[in-house]
């Protein structure tokens, strides 16, 4: 995979994880809540004029045409495994951010990921 493939799928990869986090703080914001007929529509309203939101439905776009770059030069077997970088950066972002935990039983599982993504990195050369 040359650096142009590569920086492509990353790019993909961390605007999608941003999209993630900046859900996450806007709807921290806006706190629990339930759908229902009666709610659906100020819910909404109230969810969707959260900038947060609004920034990661928009690295949500960005990141499908960044994508849409990536698979026409990788092939998909390559390319869409390399998605679980996202676990990684978002795993450290949200108990950065967040304070959500990250426990042994997690970064077990990161060193698993990783040990993944760079097997299928390099089963593309």
């Amino acid at each position: 995979m040359n650096l142009v493939s590569f920086s492509l799928i990353l790019t993909g990869v961390l605007l999608n994880a941003a999209a993630q986090l900046l859900l996450k703080a806007g709807v921290t914001r806006v706190g629990e809540f339930q759908f229902t007929i009666d709610n659906a529509v100020p819910m909404g309203f109230k969810l969707l004029t959260q900038l947060p939101i609004i920034a990661g439905l928009a690295c949500y776009g960005i990141s499908v045409v960044v994508w849409i770059m990536a698979l026409s030069r990788v092939p998909v077997s390559v390319a869409y495994p390399m998605l679980s970088i996202g676990y990684i950066v978002n795993a450290f972002a949200a108990y950065w951010l967040f304070g959500e935990s990250l426990n042994a039983q997690k970064l077990i599982g990161i060193g698993v990921i990783v040990v993944g993504v760079y097997l299928v990195a390099r089963s593309a050369s």
